[in-house]
């Protein structure tokens, strides 16, 4: 408590509430140390409880966090709409190859949701590539074209839209146990059913979200 007299000897009343601001600003500094290691290229589990009709039940892969907000993609939940149907609003003048129509396109989240992005992993780059630590986002329509034309990467989700939120808004949500947070796995992302996505980065922590709704009565 003493330790605020060494930052001055200005002993007038009216410099302790500038004094007073810096203990509160090393527990800011603190806090930064400790928990916003930001949530950059983790999961993000949503809790059974979660209201939001665009999140309830999903699993998303957070592209970016920092102080100043966080933005992610939303990995779970297929659109009826195949890669097939994109192309032939992108390139109308060519046929889809059959196989594009069994490519899924994911709903990304609920903000720019005619914007596609490509998680794929890292390798192939295209006109607008983003490396990720271990998977790669795309943004460019030439990564389409790619994967309709058999050249790009072998593995991707796909979605269009993405999720965002405001400075402090993910840490709030965190905070009132609105999500879940898991290490990226590439295994969950590419070799996994998406109906399947969300259980299996629950059981990574050892958590089965089916005994955390209400309706889970009985053992």
């Amino acid at each position: 408590m003493h330790s605020d007299a060494k930052h001055g000897n200005d002993q007038r009343p009216g410099s302790r509430p500038h004094l007073s601001v810096r203990p509160s600003n090393a527990t800011l500094a603190d806090m930064k140390n400790v928990s916003p290691t930001y949530l950059k290229h983790q999961f993000l589990i949503a809790m059974p409880h979660m209201a939001d009709p665009n999140f309830a039940q999903t699993l998303t892969y957070i592209v970016e966090h920092t102080a100043n907000g966080a933005m992610g993609l939303v990995v779970n939940r297929p659109q009826e709409l195949n890669l097939a149907d994109i192309l032939e609003q992108l390139r109308p003048e060519i046929d889809p190859p059959a196989r594009c129509q069994g490519v899924p396109i994911y709903f990304g989240g609920p903000v720019q949701t005619d914007r596609g992005f490509v998680l794929h992993p890292t390798g192939p780059t295209f006109q607008a590539t983003v490396d990720l630590d271990g998977v790669s986002l795309s943004t460019s329509q030439d990564v389409l074209f790619a994967i309709a034309d058999g050249i790009g990467p072998e593995q991707s989700v796909i979605t269009l839209g993405y999720a965002g939120w405001e400075a402090g808004q993910l840490e709030a949500e965190l905070a009132s146990n609105a999500w879940l947070t898991c290490p990226f796995d590439a295994d969950i992302l590419f070799n996994t059913a998406s109906e399947l996505r969300l259980e299996a980065a629950a059981a990574k922590l050892r958590v089965n979200l089916s005994l955390l709704t209400s309706q889970a009565g009985h053992a």
